[in-house]
């Protein structure tokens, strides 16, 4: 561990995997841009699972599935602003380029389908990302991490315990969700302060 700016230390997590334009830990949100059979790009949330190599999931009969597919890969963004995740997440959306106005960063990836594993109904499938050309917009580029913000929403939530007026169940219901989303998606900084909202409040972690 080395000395980072500001006085901070340097983990492994945050340097950049080789080819990527930014660190990722856990689960990090991204948007990916593909190319349908009509020349446009289809833009939706893509979640990146951080390792050697980074992973992605698609789950169903969707466009970013078809178009990896067909065209084997696409653009990877990152971007701050929640309207366009919720654009991303939520709506169809086509565009004439790839790469959005609110990227701050952006990678081209080649996709390679490695396996696929049914839950219910849903056909889950697995792929490998293998980053090419790519660049940053704005440096110090934001990355969006799940697990973080439900540290957050754990604190608001145990901060809460025995107060008069919430109930304590339901508190803790809602505790034991952000643990489960954090244990998914959260890197080893999230995961650690997990457990510092559990040894610091009257809630008990449950065992993964």
């Amino acid at each position: 561990m080395t000395a980072g700016p500001a006085g901070g230390e340097w983990e492994p997590e945050d340097a950049a995997p080789d080819g990527w334009p930014v660190p990722l830990r856990g689960v990090t949100e991204s948007v990916i841009a593909t190319k349908g059979p009509n020349g446009l790009w289809n833009v939706a949330a893509l979640g990146l699972h951080a390792g050697d190599p980074v992973t992605a999931e698609t789950y169903g009969n969707t466009r970013t599935r078809r178009n990896f597919e067909r065209r084997g890969g696409g653009v990877v963004q990152f971007v701050a602003d929640p309207r366009a995740f919720v654009d991303a997440a939520l709506t169809i959306r086509e565009a004439d380029d790839p790469v959005l106005p609110s990227a701050d960063a952006w990678v081209e990836v080649e996709a390679a389908f490695v396996g696929s594993r049914e839950e219910g109904e849903t056909t889950i499938r697995e792929w490998e990302l293998r980053p090419g050309d790519g660049e940053v917009v704005r440096e110090g580029a934001t990355t969006i991490n799940r697990g973080f913000g439900a540290v957050i929403e754990a604190t608001v939530a145990a901060s809460r315990l025995g107060v008069a007026g919430f109930d304590d169940a339901d508190l803790r219901a809602r505790l034991d969700s952000l643990a489960d989303v954090v244990d998914r998606c959260g890197g080893a900084r999230e995961r650690e302060a997990m457990a510092r909202v559990a040894a610091a409040s009257e809630w008990e972690r449950p065992e993964n």
